[in-house]
């Protein structure tokens, strides 16, 4: 349990002091531990997509401060494909401030590759100042997109939706 602990701390770099750890019977550590790490290569893909936004029906009053709506999209460009999801919104009574998250599932062709990713949404709009965060969820990738990992910026412009893709993937498979 004591080397297990010296070897933890060395690894996160307490008691590194000096020519390195030792153990509880005077054995010296490494300083450095060598690992094989792959160099990830970052890809940027974009393009356009239309989507569809469907009010749910809820049991609430109809003012109701939480809306929920199905999400299709349709993906061209570097990302071929559809989507569909789910997100709950929130208004205030402030305009310009809101608040959405949202949900969906990705399936296409992402630069030659097949398979299909989850995509989270977190957005604020905070008196006319948006913040967007649209992450792919980790481990979501199936297919030829397994290790799957990025971020996606949207933006409108004239009523017409962009996507700018910055994301990391191994080799082939």
């Amino acid at each position: 349990m004591h080397r297990l602990l010296v070897i933890l701390l060395t690894i996160v770099g307490v008691g590194t002091i000096g020519y390195g750890a030792y153990t509880k019977n005077k054995t010296q550590l490494p300083n450095k531990i060598h690992t094989e790490k792959k160099v990830i290569m970052t890809t940027h893909a974009s393009g356009t997509f239309e989507v569809k936004m469907t009010p749910q029906s809820d049991d609430k009053a109809e003012d109701a401060s939480v809306g929920k709506f199905s999400l299709d999209k349709n993906f061209q460009g570097d990302l071929q494909g559809t989507s569909k999801g789910e997100m709950l919104a929130v208004s205030t009574s402030i305009p310009g401030s809101a608040g959405y998250v949202a949900m969906e599932q990705v399936t296409g062709t992402l630069s030659g590759r097949t398979g299909t990713f989850a995509l989270q949404h977190t957005g604020t709009m905070n008196r006319g100042a948006p913040q967007l965060s649209v992450t792919v969820v980790p481990d979501s990738g199936t297919g030829q997109l397994v290790g799957l990992a990025g971020k996606m910026d949207i933006k409108i412009s004239e009523g017409k939706h962009f996507y700018d893709f910055e994301y990391t993937l191994g080799e082939k498979p």
